[in-house]
């Protein structure tokens, strides 16, 4: 496994209807590196935003698909989404508060 630094964890948020709502019961939706783990993960979010703190990580693989232009086919990458749910005492996530 390669040497991923917390800084290279979390590649973007993932913003869409679904995870908006989960807002209201602080779950926040992340795209992840795909060799990370949950403890990564964790560590990466305590450590890029003050005041948090992490209670669970849910993690998802979700394979490439298989894509088709003329006679090339090819995959497309693979990615890995990351649901984080936040503790009762713990501050809202800021990158999200204005959405």
């Amino acid at each position: 496994m390669a040497d991923i630094k917390y800084y290279d964890v979390i590649l973007k948020p993932v913003i869409t209807e679904k995870s908006m709502n989960a807002m209201s019961s602080k779950k926040y939706t992340f795209l992840v590196h795909v060799d990370a783990n949950k403890t990564m993960i964790k560590e990466a979010v305590e450590k890029m935003f003050d005041g948090v703190k992490v209670e669970s990580v849910n993690t998802m693989n979700r394979p490439g698909k298989k894509k088709t232009r003329g006679r090339v086919t090819g995959m497309t990458a693979a990615t890995k989404k990351a649901i984080v749910k936040l503790t009762e005492d713990s501050k809202d996530i800021e990158l999200f508060t204005g959405l």
